[in-house]
């Protein structure tokens, strides 16, 4: 029985969770979840660092390790906007449980603590020292922070005193941990290519930086902790026997046996132990979780380049050439003779590897993006054909898989999509370019797309798609079936024209006449079928 755990059982329940959190962290792919929580908050616009501190400042007050989300603070916002939301969500969450503890608890784990001189110590020495004692407490790594969160409510430190020094005291902690955060995301980028390339010159500053860091909260550490020692009884108290748990801070017996924990304990270790297993058993698991959860996350459409006729050109005559001998109207593909080719495909990947990404103008930077994930679109088919549809290749060969490299940057598909074009472009017709081999997907269009002629082949494609029946479907004048790239997309549609219909209608003929007002929308099926011209079905207009 689970509440009858003995001191073993006990002991195998937390190597369980131990050894299966390790396996879990291990497959965990920490850059498409960045990217996906990134993704979410980024479409939160300003609103998205009051939501992660929002987040942020509840886990303080559940008493959650907050290092982790320190370090994911810096890996989103950066060393500055992640220092700032952090410092204040902390110190809210700091404040919050001052509150609930000095409010809702003081009395009953006053009557605890008249009992424990370790605690008594420390509430005469906040009793003479005040803020002052605070502070050290807080540089002092012998106190966990979510413990003092509460400890202060219950000792006689007012309230602005408390949180104006937890603050100050808290703020070269936050800094090292957020740059440490900042610091490893880049790194990650760096290593797959997928962020802006440093010259050795900031990376140098950048180590230079954190290191004065580490070493101002090292030294800052210390000096708390000979302080503290300096304090006499207070320091040897608080160094020797802080406790480490809520239910030692509540005064329970250690040695009482609670149904309860024994409980949590058994089924927590049931559970991770069981996850870890079905993610060895099947290694892309949590890559399709965050996928499900990050696809496709949400995005803030702008215009981030500007246009330059004069500039920087891409050739994409090779690609241009297979699309045409192989790609028939509506999208269909030939891969068994474009697979005959796959040298001249090679090749104008290859050539893709060299262009000068960086120093391209916005409409070369945009025909060079579409092209390139259709043509690795067309490769990875190729890698696996014959096959019935994409979703066939394994999730972690896919759409996440980090191995596309265009100019100096190496990128997944999904970052090419959802990093690189829609945060970049204010133009979602760009769901109607982008071709993922199947039936249900944007038609492939049997040209490469060119800097030159890209407005009108955008437009072009677009209407294409609005004028066949696997993609629009229209019953009556206030019924009408759309592709579910609508459903999944329609924050990108709605930022341009208000709403997924306002949208369609631009691009639907004889639809003026309804175009002001909403009509009854369905989505249709989305088929997963591979495009394979033989597949191919009756093409209705």
């Amino acid at each position: 029985m689970v509440g009858l755990m003995t001191h073993k059982s006990r002991l195998v329940a937390i190597g369980l969770i131990v050894l299966g959190g390790l396996s879990l962290v291990r497959r965990v792919p920490l850059e498409a979840a960045l990217a996906a929580l990134g993704g979410w908050l980024s479409a939160l616009g300003p609103w998205g660092p009051l939501v992660f501190g929002l987040i942020y400042a509840g886990a303080v007050v559940l008493m959650v390790p907050g290092s982790a989300l320190t370090l994911a603070g810096g890996a989103l916002f950066g060393p500055v906007l992640g220092t700032i939301t952090v410092s204040i969500a902390s110190n809210v969450g700091a404040a919050l449980a001052f509150v609930i503890a000095r409010y809702l608890g003081r009395d009953a784990i006053a009557r605890k603590i008249r009992a424990n001189p370790k605690f008594d110590a420390i509430d005469r020495a906040i009793g003479e020292g005040g803020w002052k004692i605070v502070a050290l407490l807080r540089l002092s790594p012998a106190v966990p922070f979510n413990i003092q969160n509460y400890l202060y409510g219950i000792t006689r430190i007012g309230f602005w005193p408390c949180v104006l020094a937890s603050w100050a005291a808290m703020l070269p902690g936050t800094l090292l941990y957020v740059s440490l955060g900042h610091v490893g995301r880049a790194g990650l980028e760096a290593a797959s290519g997928s962020g802006r390339s440093r010259s050795p010159a900031e990376w140098a500053l950048i180590a230079v930086g954190l290191l004065a860091t580490v070493a101002v909260t090292v030294y800052v550490t210390r000096l708390a902790r000979r302080a503290m020692q300096e304090q006499g009884s207070l320091g040897r108290e608080v160094e020797s026997s802080i406790p480490a748990n809520r239910e030692e801070l509540s005064g329970a017996s250690s040695g009482r046996r609670s149904l309860l924990r024994d409980a949590v304990l058994g089924s927590a270790a049931l559970l991770i132990a069981g996850l870890a297993v079905a993610v060895e058993l099947r290694p892309g698991l949590l890559r399709s979780v965050v996928s499900i959860i990050g696809r496709p996350p949400p995005a803030t459409l702008r215009e981030a380049y500007q246009s330059d006729p004069g500039g920087a050109t891409v050739d994409h005559a090779r690609f241009d050439s297979l699309l045409r001998a192989h790609v028939t109207e509506g999208g269909w593909v030939d891969y068994r003779g474009l697979s005959r080719e796959i040298g001249e495909l090679d090749g104008y990947l290859e050539q893709l590897a060299l262009v000068p990404f960086d120093e391209l103008g916005r409409d070369e930077k945009l025909a060079l993006l579409i092209n390139a994930y259709n043509a690795f679109t067309l490769k990875l088919i190729l890698e696996h054909y014959p096959i019935d549809s994409i979703k066939s290749i394994p999730d972690e060969l896919r759409w996440d898989a980090v191995r596309w490299r265009v100019g100096t940057h190496l990128w997944s598909l999904n970052q090419i999509e959802h990093e690189q074009i829609r945060p970049n472009f204010r133009e979602p017709r760009v769901h109607f370019a982008l071709v993922c081999a199947a039936v249900g997907c944007a038609p492939l269009r049997a040209e490469a797309y060119t800097a030159k002629r890209l407005e009108e082949q955008l437009n072009d494609q677009t209407r294409f798609v609005h004028s066949h029946a696997r993609w629009f479907q229209r019953q009556g004048a206030d019924v009408v079936g759309l592709t579910s790239l609508y459903k999944w997309y329609a924050g990108d549609f709605e930022q341009v024209a208000g709403s997924v219909w306002s949208f369609a209608a631009r691009y639907i003929e004889g639809m003026d006449e309804i175009a002001n007002r909403e009509p009854t929308i369905y989505w249709l099926d989305h088929d997963w079928v591979l495009n394979a011209v033989e597949k191919k079905m009756e093409d209705v207009r």
